[in-house]
């Protein structure tokens, strides 16, 4: 049936009139209101959505979506039913999106936005984002599903939102669907096919000998330092620090913060600084995107790249863009699953599961935040907002509290 409101809920009155009363009404919708699809039944608790994901055989998430007056045994129905089939159901409230394709949002969001300001090839961010661990980048998985069809469900969920400018679309995509270049269906996209999507390569680049300071002491630190130390680097550990990286005679290279580069030369009166990348994958020799500050020599260029090889990485240079690739990206999806727990949409555990089931996600939102940290995910989009000054970065309010919580238990706004 076609995903139309007033021909679905005609469909649905017909149904009504002949199935018994303790039947329980469900729509595969994936982007109608099930408020809205129940409002002419005569018992609209019994409609409940029932969102599965394609190929249908394959994908194991069923989304169980409420309406405003769904009984909560008819969920709680479909819910068990789904189980029984084998599937792995979550609940989630009727709005705009459901979970999956709302928390999604950001993934090509940041893409396009990145995309736009020219800061980076769509090869170079399919590979930082790979090198995260998800299975495919922004720029080929929307050459997959299509841009008139991705394009459209942005457009559709900015106007359910009224004008939310976190699900503003792209003029970069409007483009792209103007020109017919919708991806893989037509030929051309970011890449043309059928010639295999460009990948994005680093430089492998020799480092001298010498001896480079290792700040910070968590996870990260301590695989900088073995890395380096593997390469033959006399490496000092630096471990009370406010900052984590890397840092030789001429050339400090830091874990982004959500600061541009030039933004962290200006503050510290140092022409020679870079910030990397969240390196979320243990993959060896995955792919790491860096920048560096405007005034930086060629050579600690060079020399960026070639600590960030030496410590297991495979660099990638891209232009000094705030927040970076695969940083800016998971935080604007946690900020965004965390405003789904905070408006009702879905518990945390749901979400997790959803978005590792429905899109094939390395990790669930919650468990990148609890991966990298409260404290630097809002740090991070605090810088992206103090750049941006859009409200598209705003911090969700659960987690402004969870990072007040933080502080209070530890003493420290860091």
């Amino acid at each position: 049936i076609v995903e139309n409101l007033g021909v679905k809920q005609g469909l649905l009155r017909e149904l009504e009139a002949i199935i018994a009363p303790d039947a329980v009404l469900a729509s595969n919708t994936s982007s109608l209101s099930i408020t809205a699809l129940a409002r002419e039944l005569k018992h609209p608790g019994r409609l409940v959505g029932m969102h599965f994901f394609n190929p249908v055989p394959l994908m194991k998430l069923v989304e169980v979506v409420s309406g405003l007056r769904t009984d909560r045994a008819a969920a709680d129905a479909i819910f068990e039913l789904a189980k029984g089939w084998g599937k792995t159901p979550v609940h989630a409230k009727s709005t705009p999106g459901f979970i999956v394709n709302r928390i999604a949002r950001p993934y090509y969001a940041e893409a396009l936005a990145l995309l736009q300001e020219q800061a980076a090839t769509p090869a170079q961010l399919d590979a930082a984002l790979r090198g995260a661990g998800f299975r495919m980048g922004p720029c080929e998985l929307m050459d997959l599903i299509g841009h008139d069809v991705n394009f459209a469900v942005t457009e559709s969920v900015y106007a359910a939102n009224f004008g939310d400018k976190r699900y503003v679309p792209s003029l970069v995509q409007r483009e792209l669907v103007d020109g017919g270049l919708l991806g893989r269906k037509s030929g051309e996209g970011f890449y043309r096919y059928p010639a295999e999507t460009e990948r994005a390569q680093g430089a492998a680049i020799a480092l001298a000998g010498g001896a480079v300071s290792v700040h910070g002491n968590g996870p990260l630190a301590q695989r900088l330092a073995q890395g380096l130390q593997g390469s033959g680097l006399d490496v000092k550990l630096v471990a009370v620090s406010d900052w984590i990286g890397i840092e030789t005679s001429t050339l400090q290279l830091r874990l982004t913060d959500g600061r541009a580069a030039q933004q962290l030369a200006a503050q510290t009166r140092q022409r020679d600084i870079a910030v990397f990348d969240w390196a979320l994958s243990d993959t060896p020799q995955a792919a790491l995107a860096f920048a560096v500050a405007a005034g930086a020599s060629e050579a600690s260029v060079a020399q960026a790249a070639s600590l960030l090889a030496a410590a297991g990485f495979t660099p990638l240079r891209i232009a000094d863009a705030a927040g970076l690739v695969v940083a800016r990206t998971v935080a604007m999806l946690i900020n965004e699953a965390a405003d789904a727990v905070q408006q009702g949409v879905c518990d945390a555990n749901a979400a997790d599961t959803a978005m590792k089931l429905g899109v094939n996600y390395p990790a669930g939102p919650f468990e990148w935040l609890a991966r990298v940290g409260v404290g630097a995910t809002v740090l991070l989009l605090d810088a992206l907002f103090a750049v941006y000054r859009s409200e598209r970065y705003r911090v969700s309010p659960w987690l402004r509290q969870q990072d007040w919580r933080r502080q209070t238990s530890s003493g420290s706004p860091t």
